[in-house]
């Protein structure tokens, strides 16, 4: 089992949830075996816990990747950390597979020399931002993060606080106001493939913006994207 190779010329690739194609998703596992192959880039997801500390999971609530149901941001960091996820296949069994804290995944991501793509899950109050923010910073690689979410409140966030950190805006969709929405914030782009076209992508590179494209695990749609001139991929499996 490894990672399907590609052409990918000099298009960027991230790996998302750590290598999940071949870990299980968001975790240390996952984290570290995209830092032994050669992304750019590691994106995960960060929750915010009920006690004020911070976890970095994808969906809401635990129950699809760990059979026990607890509501992220309703539950303790503790109990979050102390749940054992389930492996690839489903079943209990390897009690290294846990929710990473923050510090671990930056730690990673510094250690192989890896962007931390870091997606703020949900909306996030200002203070907590910049207290995520505080948290990279202190470990010496906020330089090296890039902010990604659907919330563009949460953009807008970082930006008034740090105008030169790199951003990109989450979105599914690429509608008629998005490049004067970005430009506005100085904020690049994090879109589903699906959405793209050579003339959007043509559109969204003569204005100046980073493009990001998740999330791609078929080598012909990766090669037309780079193609295309995508500056990066998001995949599972790719590399």
């Amino acid at each position: 089992m490894n990672t399907i190779k590609v052409n990918k010329k000099n298009c960027l690739f991230v790996a998302h949830r750590g290598c999940s194609g071949l870990e299980k998703e968001n975790t240390n596992a996952a984290f570290v075996a995209a830092g032994n192959r050669s992304y750019f880039g590691i994106e995960t997801d960060i929750h915010q816990t009920i006690d004020g500390k911070y976890v970095l999971f994808h969906d809401d609530t635990t129950k699809r990747v760990a059979i026990d149901n607890m509501v992220v941001e309703e539950s303790t960091y503790d109990t979050l950390r102390g749940l054992i996820l389930t492996d690839k296949d489903g079943l209990k069994g390897r009690t290294d597979l846990r929710m990473p804290s923050l510090e671990e995944y930056i730690g990673i991501c510094k250690k192989y020399e890896k962007v931390a793509v870091l997606e703020l899950k949900n909306a996030f109050d200002k203070e907590h931002i910049y207290e995520i923010c505080d948290i990279i910073d202190s470990l010496g690689y906020l330089d090296q993060t890039i902010f990604i979410s659907f919330c563009f409140d949460n953009m807008v966030a970082v930006r008034e606080k740090y105008p030169e950190q790199r951003a990109q805006f989450l979105t599914s969709t690429f509608t008629d106001d998005l490049i004067d929405r970005l430009k506005a914030y100085n904020l690049d782009l994090d879109i589903n493939y699906k959405a793209l076209t050579a003339d959007n992508v043509k559109q969204i590179k003569a204005a100046g913006i980073f493009l990001n494209c998740w999330t791609v695990d078929d080598p012909a749609i990766a090669t037309q994207l780079i193609a295309w001139g995508v500056d990066y991929i998001t995949t599972n499996i790719l590399e």
